[in-house]
């Protein structure tokens, strides 16, 4: 097993125990555990290859599917003792957006050879299973907090494209985009960082529409 692929293990892992936790929060059974935790384990990952056109990772090795369900039925056992259930929900996303995002960026340059698709699937791979976590057990939705979230996926996703086109090893390229983008989303965990936002405007009147 090479470190991208410690990578994607890692990410699958790391994004079921957050979709357990969420189903924690909701008080499911061990199944709607389960369920959750495998939506969000593998939903990034199913959509990145379905748009690359590759067989989807997961019916090729079942053995992702067994990674999510151990990680949420460890986390049925165990979810009591986190103090903030959401806190923890919030790092251990940004642990797995960091390590799924550099998986995703790895396999989309692979596939395709561009750049520009590479840090694509990058973005997708790594924010989309926490999006449908979200959307499926009606929690606040990460995208929408305003502390940066996809920027921190697009960054890692730059920084381990940019690494691989200077030559550098998949070990650096790897650590150095997931610590990227975990550097960026911690700090914006922790310090509140944002990027401005919109600010509504006065618009034109709707009535200059019917002139």
């Amino acid at each position: 097993m090479n470190v991208v692929e410690f990578f994607d293990y890692a990410g699958v892992a790391l994004f079921s125990a957050t979709g357990a936790l969420a189903a924690s929060r909701k008080q499911l059974d061990i199944l709607g555990f389960v369920f959750l935790g495998a939506v969000t384990g593998i939903g990034g990952g199913t959509v990145r290859d379905l748009v690359l056109g590759v067989p989807v990772f997961w019916v090729v090795r079942p053995d992702y599917i067994i990674v999510c369900a151990i990680a949420s039925v460890v986390l049925y056992f165990t979810a009591h003792f986190a103090e903030s259930r959401y806190r923890w929900l919030l790092w251990l996303d940004a642990a797995a957006l960091a390590a799924y995002g550099v998986f995703g960026t790895y396999k989309g340059l692979l596939i395709s050879g561009s750049a520009t698709v590479a840090v694509v699937m990058g973005v997708l791979t790594g924010t989309l299973g926490g999006i449908l976590r979200d959307v499926l057990a009606n929690e606040p939705s990460v995208l929408l907090r305003r502390e940066i979230y996809v920027t921190a996926a697009l960054l890692g996703a730059v920084v381990f494209v940019a690494c691989r086109q200077a030559e550098a090893s998949l070990l650096v390229s790897a650590l150095g985009g997931a610590g990227m983008a975990f550097a960026l989303r911690g700090g914006a965990l922790a310090f509140n960082w944002q990027l401005p936002v919109y600010k509504a405007r006065e618009g034109v009147d709707a009535r200059e529409f019917r002139r």
